[in-house]
C-alpha cells in the first residue's frame, strides 16, 4: 500500500482507495456472518418461549374453504385447542381414591383377546396406570378363563366380566324374523356395511337401548366406551371423567362423521314422529342444526362415531332418551333396515340435551380403523404420538366443524 501511495500524485486519492478496500471487506464479512447466525438454530429465553406457545395455542386448522374459523364459532365451554381442560373446584370425588363413580365399557367376544390387550395397554400407558379405573367387560356368551386371565394381567384396576341377559340380545316378539332375513339379503346385494350381519344388528341395538341397564353397568354414573383394536395416542394428564361432573357434561366424543344412507332410510321419519308426539323432551337450546340443514325436515347423516363416547349415564338412563327408543325399537328398524348406535346416540344428544352439554375432547387422540382424531396444536403435538396429516377433523366429509360451528 505504501507503494501505491508513492505512485499516486496527490495523498486523496490515495486514501480512498483504502477506505474503498476497507469497507469492502467489511461487507463481506457482515454477509459471511449473518449467514452464519440465520443457519444456526436460535435459543429463545424462557419468556420468548412461552409467549410463542401462547400464540401457538390459538391457531387453528383452516377449514374446507381454505379460511380459519373465527374464534366466536367456537363456544366459550368447548375451545378446540385447548392445552388442559379447566376443572370446578367444587368437584365431588371418592377421597380414597381421587376418582369419579365411572368405568370403562367394553362390549366384545373372545376372539377380541388380543385386539383388546393392545388397546389397554396403549389406554393404560397414557392415562389409567395413574387413576385406576375399573374395565366393564360384556359378551353374549360367557369369557372363557383365558380370556380373563389374559385380560386382567394389562391393568392393575378392578375388572368386571359380565353376560348379556337373552332378553337384551334377542329378537323382540314384534320383529318378523322372516321379513328381516330377507331385507338382509337385499342389503348384502346391495354391499351396504355389514348388510348380512345379523349379530350386527344385535349389538347396535343392544348399545342403543341396553348396555347401561346390565347390572354391573348400574353401579356407575359415568362411562367411557372402548372398543378393542382402537388406539388411544396421547398422554392424557387431565381425567376426562373429572371434566364430564365438574362442567356438568352429558356427552362427549372426538370423531363426527356421515353415517352411510342405505342403513337408516326410515330413521328420520320416526324421529319425526318422535318430535312431534313428545315435544317435552326436545331441549330448548338443542342441536338440531348441527344434524339437519333444513331445521328438521331432513336428517344429514352427521353422527358422533360413538365407538368412543364418554357420557353421563344419568342421559341414557332418562324418561326422555328411554321413550326415545322404545318408540325406535317397536317400528323394528333395527333388523329391518341397520340402524346403528352412532346416529341414535347422536339423534338424541341433539335433540334431548342442550348444546352445552356436548363435548368435543381435542385432548384425546383416537383411531378406529382408517379415521383418526389427532390433536393439530403445537402443545398438544407434544403430548401426542399421532400424525396430525391423518387428522380427519378437517376433511370435507367430517361433520366436526359443523357441529363446532352451532
Amino acid at each position: 500500500m505504501r507503494n501505491c501511495c508513492k505512485t499516486m500524485r496527490t495523498h486523496s486519492l490515495c486514501l480512498l482507495l483504502i477506505a474503498f478496500i476497507l469497507g469492502f471487506l467489511s461487507r463481506s464479512f457482515l454477509e459471511w456472518s449473518h449467514q452464519r447466525t440465520s443457519s444456526a438454530p436460535s435459543t429463545l429465553s424462557s419468556t420468548q418461549h412461552q409467549a410463542l406457545q401462547q400464540k401457538l395455542r390459538h391457531h387453528r386448522r383452516p377449514s374446507f374453504n381454505q379460511s380459519a374459523p373465527d374464534s366466536s364459532s367456537f363456544t366459550s365451554n368447548n375451545p378446540p385447542d385447548n392445552d388442559k381442560p379447566v376443572l370446578d373446584v367444587d368437584v365431588n370425588v371418592d377421597v380414597a381414591t381421587n376418582r369419579v363413580n365411572a368405568a370403562f365399557v367394553v362390549l366384545l367376544q373372545n376372539k377380541d383377546l388380543h385386539e383388546m390387550r393392545k388397546t389397554m395397554r396403549q389406554l393404560e400407558q397414557t392415562f389409567n396406570s395413574r387413576h385406576g379405573y375399573p374395565y366393564i367387560f360384556l359378551n353374549n356368551v360367557p369369557f372363557t378363563d383365558h380370556f380373563k386371565t389374559h385380560i386382567q394381567a394389562m391393568t392393575k384396576a378392578k375388572v368386571h366380566f359380565g353376560l348379556i341377559p337373552r332378553e337384551h340380545w334377542s329378537y323382540p316378539s314384534f320383529v318378523n324374523q322372516t321379513q328381516a332375513a330377507i331385507n338382509r339379503e337385499d342389503m348384502k346385494a346391495r354391499k351396504v356395511p355389514y348388510g348380512e350381519s345379523e349379530s350386527y344388528r344385535h349389538m347396535c341395538r343392544y348399545e342403543s337401548g341396553f348396555f347401561f341397564r346390565h347390572e354391573l353397568v348400574q353401579q356407575f354414573d359415568y362411562y367411557w366406551r372402548v372398543e378393542p383394536g382402537v388406539s388411544f395416542s396421547c398422554d392424557l394428564d387431565f381425567d376426562p371423567f373429572l371434566v364430564m361432573k365438574s362442567r356438568n357434561l352429558k356427552y362427549g366424543f372426538t370423531i363426527a362423521l356421515p353415517e352411510y344412507v342405505g342403513t337408516i332410510p326410515t330413521l328420520w321419519d320416526t324421529v319425526k314422529q318422535f318430535k312431534e308426539q313428545h315435544p317435552e323432551h326436545i331441549a330448548a337450546k338443542n342441536s338440531l342444526n348441527w344434524i339437519s340443514y333444513d331445521h328438521g325436515d331432513t336428517y344429514n347423516n352427521c353422527h358422533f362415531w360413538s365407538n368412543f363416547e364418554i357420557a353421563d349415564l344419568s342421559f341414557f338412563r332418562s324418561k326422555a332418551y328411554l321413550d326415545f327408543f322404545e318408540m325406535l325399537d317397536k317400528t323394528g328398524g333395527f333388523f329391518y333396515e341397520r340402524w346403528g348406535d352412532a346416529p341414535i346416540h347422536s339423534i338424541a344428544a341433539a335433540l334431548l340435551l342442550q348444546r352445552k352439554d356436548i363435548h368435543f375432547f381435542n385432548e384425546i387422540g383416537y383411531r378406529h380403523g382408517i379415521y383418526e382424531h389427532c390433536p393439530e396444536s403445537p402443545a398438544l403435538q407434544l403430548k401426542c404420538s399421532c400424525d396430525p396429516a391423518d387428522n380427519v377433523d378437517w376433511k370435507q366429509y367430517s361433520c366436526l366443524r359443523r357441529f363446532l360451528e352451532t
